[in-house]
């Protein structure tokens, strides 16, 4: 058996997570993978993870 180490997600990785799983993909995702889902599917994640990086860089109002 191998001995296989495991780094923890980073904070993009957890973050495109949580929104695969407020879009309802979470379970695509987990059966066939991020390749496996389709171009809007994924454009949608990408749009939504870079809107929130873009809105935490910014200062508020």
């Amino acid at each position: 058996m191998r001995n296989v180490s495991i780094a923890p997600p980073t904070q993009l990785e957890r973050l495109k997570y949580q929104v695969a799983e407020e879009l309802g993909l979470m379970p695509k995702v987990l059966q066939v993978g991020w390749p496996g889902l389709t171009t809007a599917e994924s454009g949608r994640v990408g749009g939504i993870v870079a809107r929130r990086m873009r809105d935490a860089r910014q200062p508020g109002d």
